[in-house]
């Protein structure tokens, strides 16, 4: 597991670097540079990555200061990207519990460790799509 602030990666240990089956982006709603550095970081991803090997992991969503809009936008990039969206609670234990099980159920397919399983089926099964009805102020 590499963790990193934005893409690209460093060019150092380049050629030592294992192969990278799954990219997660995690986004806190609560900071709209979050948001931006993963926009500005997806154009460093070969496209082929964007075929179930790409997906959005979004934190403080239920915060009641975060703006409706930056909701709105990270449902219309991930759907946008054909990308799981998955949400997490990251303030209690069972929270990121399930989050890293749900991450790391992700990871095993991308990873090609599920048989009869790809990450483009998968990816197929999770992505996210958007409302018609998106650019309502609202989803209640």
């Amino acid at each position: 597991m590499r963790l990193a602030k934005s893409l690209p990666l460093p060019k150092e240990n380049e050629e030592s670097r294992p192969r990278i089956d799954l990219v997660v982006f995690i986004i806190n709603l609560t900071s709209e540079l979050s948001f931006q550095s993963a926009e500005a970081s997806l154009k460093h991803l070969d496209s082929g990555y964007f075929l179930g090997k790409v997906c959005f992991l979004v934190i403080n969503a239920r915060n009641a200061s975060v703006p409706i809009e930056r909701l709105d936008a990270v449902r219309r990039l991930a759907a946008s990207l054909h990308c799981p969206l998955l949400f997490a609670e990251d303030q209690t234990p069972d929270g990121v519990t399930n989050a890293a099980e749900r991450l790391l159920t992700i990871l095993k397919v991308a990873a090609g460790r599920v048989p009869m399983a790809t990450a483009l089926y998968l990816s197929n099964l999770t992505r996210c799509t958007v409302p018609p009805d998106i650019d309502q102020p609202s989803f209640d």
